[in-house]
């Protein structure tokens, strides 16, 4: 992988989070609170949707399968750690939901992140095999 693309990867990841974060702090009540049957629908679709994006990047920069793995992981830490950083801090940071809402957050992050790096070190692990 070029280091262009790394560098491209690290920043699409930035953006990628601060935009999904926005978008949770704006629309998240809707999500998390809005009972059960909602919070699993999303559950499912959006990690599906996210990876779709991610893998469109990952296809659109021509990176090889033997570096998805990688690239996968420039793309995911800077919203990790960011999560990290609004987890800690959800009420101060999130207060468009309720504070209780943060572990169904962080269950639907959780999925998202490894549902997208298990795919790409699957590729990786196939392409290298």
């Amino acid at each position: 992988m070029k280091v262009r693309d790394s560098i491209l990867l690290l920043a699409f990841g930035v953006l990628f989070w601060v935009a999904g974060t926005a978008w949770y702090e704006v629309r998240g009540a809707r999500v998390f609170e809005a009972g059960a049957l909602r919070y699993a629908i999303n559950f499912v679709l959006t990690p599906i949707a996210t990876v779709a994006v991610c893998v469109a990047v990952l296809r659109w920069r021509g990176i090889p399968a033997s570096a998805w793995a990688s690239a996968a992981l420039l793309i995911a830490i800077p919203g990790m750690i960011g999560e990290s950083v609004l987890l800690s801090r959800f009420a101060a940071l999130m207060p468009g939901m309720q504070p209780a809402s943060a572990g169904k957050y962080a269950g639907f992050l959780f999925a998202t992140y490894a549902l997208f790096l298990g795919i790409a070190e699957l590729v990786t692990l196939q392409a290298r095999g």
